[in-house]
């Protein structure tokens, strides 16, 4: 089966679909960016703070809605910083909880294949006691950092695909 782009950042001009969701929104005072770097990439950076029950940052893209029908995996070209990521979908903009998935980066640039039925249902870090991701559209995706430390982060995303 071919491969069916979600996003390129190499082609991309803008990102303005892209927003970073800080820990700020329940009063925490961790910070996160999203930039399109010199080389091409998706870069999503920032620090973490443990103040006021702080201790995640995100980046949700919503561009059109995404048809997963005839696909079963999501693709991830990234190069991380040899720390765990989060790797979320939600397939309603309406709904509160996301589909998760993690994964580790190891400092080089890598290929993540995620199976879409192994994306759990969570909600604000709780797994809920619902199916796995089981749906035919992804109207929201996105990669959470927020390991339960104080630290930095960075994340280089070259491709976002189907297969």
């Amino acid at each position: 089966m071919q491969t069916q782009t979600i996003f390129d950042f190499s082609n991309a001009s803008n990102i303005e679909n892209w927003v970073i969701v800080d820990d700020g929104v329940m009063g925490g005072k961790s910070s996160g960016d999203f930039k399109l770097n010199n080389d091409g990439y998706g870069t999503f950076f920032g620090s973490i703070s443990l103040e006021n029950n702080g201790g995640f940052s995100s980046v949700r893209y919503r561009g059109e809605t995404i048809k997963t029908l005839e696909h079963t995996e999501i693709i991830l070209r990234v190069k991380g910083d040899g720390k765990r990521y989060q790797f979320r979908i939600k397939d309603h903009l309406n709904q509160q909880h996301s589909y998760v998935t993690y994964f580790n980066t190891s400092g080089n640039w890598e290929t993540i294949e995620i199976k879409l039925n192994d994306l759990m249902p969570k909600f604000r870090g709780r797994h809920l006691d619902m199916p796995n991701f089981s749906a035919t559209t992804i109207a929201e995706l996105g990669f959470l950092f927020g390991n339960k430390k104080l630290e930095d982060f960075k994340l280089l995303i070259a491709f976002i695909g189907l297969q």
